[in-house]
């Protein structure tokens, strides 16, 4: 019996939810035994409005990023918990440019022929990292599948010049290095105390979401490469919910994940940034979320946050600091 089925059929009974205030909710489409594909539902349900926080932080983190010529994934992928953490003096810094080589099906990062590298572009997250006082620093990029090395030096110049400057510790997002490895080894060589790849969606939606690049074997090789090179490294991983994956599809990820001794987890909403991109199948309410989360600490993640608003970089610290 693999993990997956012993969480399904074994001892931990978990209640199958239904929200009755969602949209199209389907009984069939929620709870632990879901083998049918989500439902559509395309009105904005009730927990995926937010209030604008208050003050005068949102302005004083935009103004050092705009001072110091920065771009943060907060901004160019549309997340929905920019301003909740522009307010909390925090960003996830995007270097390599805001250009990506990739056509992915779910994200609003402007994609095309990337500009040359800012080789001083180190030095100024460092500086906007130690002006913000951040004791956490996430640093992500666009894929650059035209360099070399994938822009694997850059990242570790980038995380050299911020423990150097602050102190603080790191955690890397990073593209998949696919075809450039020696670029990953670079990145770890910096060991950043979290090493953050995204698994993003199911092997059955990888292409579709991810495109013909990426390949889900290999994220998971990934995962398992860091290890290998340096364990003390902790992984984490990600997946968006409403692309149309069943619940077996996502718990078998979760299973693969573990098995490549995948550390951290999170569980996120998928929102449709523009017309042009990969529609919402579903949204998945906060109690569906709290069910996931409690499963996938049992299969034996460290830490797992899960939620409609959960991101990639969400809260890192926290998770980090497990």
């Amino acid at each position: 019996m693999n993990l997956r089925t012993f969480l399904i059929h074994g001892s931990m009974e978990l209640p199958v939810i239904q929200n009755p205030d969602a949209p199209d909710a389907n009984p069939s489409a929620i709870g632990c035994m879901t083998t049918n594909t989500f439902e559509p539902s395309r009105r904005l349900p009730p927990w995926l409005k937010r209030e604008v926080p208050k003050g005068n932080e949102n302005r004083f983190t935009s103004g050092i990023l705009d001072e110091l010529r920065l771009e943060t994934v907060c901004e160019n992928a549309k997340c929905p918990n920019r301003m909740e953490c522009y307010a909390q003096k925090t960003a996830t810094f995007m270097i390599l440019g805001n250009v990506c080589t990739r056509p992915c099906g779910f994200c609003a990062v402007q994609r095309g022929k990337p500009d040359e590298l800012e080789l001083d572009e180190p030095s100024r997250v460092a500086e906007a990292a130690y002006r913000l006082g951040l004791k956490h620093v996430v640093i992500t990029s666009v894929t650059r599948d035209d360099l070399p090395d994938g822009g694997g030096d850059h990242f570790y110049q980038c995380v050299i010049a911020v423990r150097e400057k602050t102190g603080a510790t790191i955690e890397v997002l990073t593209p998949d290095f696919v075809r450039h490895k020696h670029g990953l080894d670079r990145v770890i060589e910096s060991a950043p105390e979290v090493f953050n790849h995204n698994m993003e969606t199911v092997p059955r939606l990888y292409r579709k979401v991810r495109g013909p690049k990426s390949e889900y074997n290999w994220t998971l090789e990934l995962l398992s490469y860091i290890k290998r090179k340096n364990p003390s490294i902790k992984t984490k991983s990600g997946l968006m919910l409403g692309l149309g994956e069943t619940r077996d599809e996502l718990m078998d990820c979760l299973a693969d994940l573990r098995r490549h001794d995948c550390d951290f987890l999170t569980l996120g909403q998928y929102l449709q940034p523009g017309p042009k991109y990969l529609p919402v199948e579903r949204y998945v309410p906060p109690e569906e979320f709290e069910e996931l989360r409690l499963l996938a600490k049992g299969m034996g993640f460290r830490k797992v946050a899960s939620g409609p608003f959960v991101r990639s970089s969400y809260h890192a610290k926290e998770m980090a600091d497990a």
